[in-house]
């Protein structure tokens, strides 16, 4: 069964108790706009609610799983209260107690590699690759990335990379411990699917628990790190490095070079 109360997010309920959510803009990777981010601060809140939905598979569209913010968009519209939006879609994904696979498709950046690192188990096709490239953007790492990297690969590897915005493949996040499998020989969304089904038919309240328990974790670095970092976001969105950021990318001109 499918859903269509969301414009930029398909959701597909399956008979297994698997919700299928596919970011779909894939004509630009799966690029994040204020209103797309406003769906999936909501999505993760209206699964939650349902308590048929036992496992969730969160993947992209087309060829990419999710490029981030559309840089395109993102200054011309009011920026969110840098409170809420980063912070309200990482407590929902946090506190949604059904595990979330991710099935990473294609390249995972910026906002797009938060989503995938904070689900609960990453699968990753092996073509794959994993960035934060909120500084070569010209802000600040703030959207969660500032705490799972750290979390992941230790803080300093996660520094080279947050500060950088170097790119990750597949096989390297597996041998960091940055995600779970890289997938060669199939469609990592099948392979994301059949674990989703093996976790909803086990035994749905210890395995909720035991996510709640382990999530402890995260949400103590969440509290510690997410409000400063969201908010040095904002700030970093009126100063002159961002607009050269900006016109850098609309004229796509390389503007920091990658080690």
């Amino acid at each position: 069964m499918s859903e269509s109360k969301y414009e930029y997010l398909l959701i597909e309920k399956r008979p297994s108790g698997v919700a299928v959510v596919t970011m779909n803009r894939p004509e630009i990777l799966n690029a994040i706009n204020w209103d797309m981010h406003d769906e999936l601060e909501q999505v993760f809140v209206d699964l939650d609610r349902d308590k048929s939905v036992r496992a969730i598979v969160l993947t992209g569209a087309g060829r990419g799983f999710c490029s981030g913010g559309d840089q395109k968009t993102l200054d011309k519209s009011p920026i969110p209260s840098p409170t809420r939006g980063g912070r309200h879609l990482v407590r929902n994904m946090l506190e949604l107690e059904a595990p979330i696979i991710a099935a990473v498709n294609g390249v995972a950046v910026g906002l797009g590699a938060t989503l995938a690192l904070m689900c609960d188990v990453i699968f990753a096709q092996s073509t794959a690759r994993f960035a934060d490239t909120h500084v070569t953007a010209g802000v600040v790492a703030g959207d969660g990335g500032a705490v799972i990297w750290p979390l992941l690969i230790g803080p300093v590897r996660a520094k080279h990379y947050l500060m950088t915005g170097a790119f990750v493949s597949a096989e390297q996040a597996v041998a960091m411990g940055m995600i779970n499998e890289a997938v060669s020989d199939r469609d990592v969304r099948e392979v994301a699917i059949e674990y989703a089904e093996m976790l909803a038919s086990g035994p749905r309240e210890a395995i909720i628990w035991t996510k709640y328990s382990v999530n402890k974790i995260v949400k103590e670095f969440a509290h510690l790190l997410l409000d400063t970092s969201t908010a040095l976001e904002t700030l970093t969105f009126a100063t002159p490095e961002r607009r050269e950021a900006v016109a850098a990318f609309a004229e796509k001109r390389r503007r920091f070079a990658e080690r």
